[in-house]
């Protein structure tokens, strides 16, 4: 692999300002299940993409939550660098919530959920009959994978959940499902549910490149995400996708993406009669080759202190208050008004 000192590369960064909502009827009816089965569950397991940490992060979910026991799970960590899984989970505990990272095909890595849920049913068995499990999380972040892997693990059973390619095969909450049988454990799956808006231009591109994170293809431009995919590919030095189309004229990497469909165009055969460059095929091929982890282990969310620390400032911190919630700190606020109110008073 060549240095990046050595090649002719000259973006530092990438200008993009559109940004990208997908909000079908179904995910907002799920938000409202959701909050309606709330008090009947014990645990929220909420689903992200190993890939996009940060960006995987749905803000309406800090919404409805609550005080609920909750374990993050960052899926499809095969995908992911394993180096980053200490710091995710540093920067989850410093919010006071536990993060594990889980491949669906490794039945060790699944059995972690398993095992919070155990240990916190035998906190108190009589509170515990039985141990409800809610699994939340953006569409297709492999929920209905982890639930038949959970089911595969703890029951040794067939699948539960239907799985898919595409975003949108769970449409509403399922009933419970068991998936131990001492103690009593049951999940309940949930339609995947995007952020109704994603303020920021690139975690809409970082979502949308995911593939199975949320946003189809179709309404995403596919032209801009293999660009942004090309750069991110160059920023990181993880130019395999060379490898795909050197023999045919890019010997390495390349700021163009113009160049590379071109080349590669010509490599996988994805031409028109006459010897036009089928551009969607070859983009399509781009962004697939990608998404099943043939360019390498790939973070798309910077992870450094300070790219963090702003995420958090400006997405989470900045959510909404839940209706519920609302109501709790609104009362909070007029029982603090009432406690000063005497003190003035001299009254206690």
């Amino acid at each position: 692999m060549a240095a990046r000192g050595l090649l002719n590369l000259t973006r530092n960064t990438f200008a993009h300002e559109s940004t990208i909502n997908w909000f079908p009827g179904h995910m907002a009816k799920g938000i409202k299940q959701m909050r309606d089965q709330m008090r009947a569950v014990d645990l929220i397991v909420e689903t992200r993409d190993a890939r996009i940490p940060l960006s995987s992060i749905n803000m309406q979910f800090e919404r409805i939550v609550g005080g609920k026991d909750r374990l993050v799970v960052y899926n499809k960590a095969d995908l992911a660098p394993p180096e980053i899984q200490q710091a995710v989970q540093l920067e989850m505990a410093k919010r006071k919530q536990r993060a594990i990272f889980t491949d669906t095909s490794i039945n060790k890595s699944v059995s972690q959920i398993l095992q919070v849920a155990v240990d916190i049913a035998q906190r108190d068995p009589m509170k515990y009959p039985h141990f409800s499990i809610m699994v939340v999380g953006m569409p297709n972040v492999g929920k209905s994978s982890l639930i038949n892997a959970l089911r595969r693990t703890g029951i040794n059973r067939g699948k539960a959940a239907c799985t898919g390619a595409k975003p949108g095969i769970t449409r509403a909450v399922s009933s419970r499902i068991r998936v131990l049988e001492k103690p009593a454990v049951y999940l309940v799956d949930t339609p995947g549910v995007m952020m109704p808006h994603i303020p920021d231009p690139i975690t809409a591109l970082k979502v949308a490149l995911t593939g199975k994170c949320g946003i189809k293809d179709n309404i995403a431009d596919e032209s801009v995400l293999a660009d942004y995919l090309l750069f991110r590919l160059n920023r990181f030095d993880a130019v395999e996708y060379v490898h795909y189309c050197g023999c045919l004229g890019i010997e390495q990497p390349t700021d163009d993406i113009n160049e590379l469909v071109a080349m590669l165009a010509q490599k996988i055969g994805a031409l028109r009669r006459g010897g036009e460059i089928d551009v969607d095929k070859t983009l399509q091929f781009f962004l697939r080759t990608y998404r099943q982890g043939r360019f390498g282990r790939l973070c798309l969310d910077d992870l450094d202190e300070k790219s963090v620390a702003d995420f958090f400032q400006h997405s989470l911190l900045d959510a909404p208050l839940s209706k519920n919630q609302g109501q709790k700190a609104k009362r909070a606020a007029q029982r603090q008004r009432s406690i000063e109110k005497a003190r003035s008073k001299n009254l206690i």
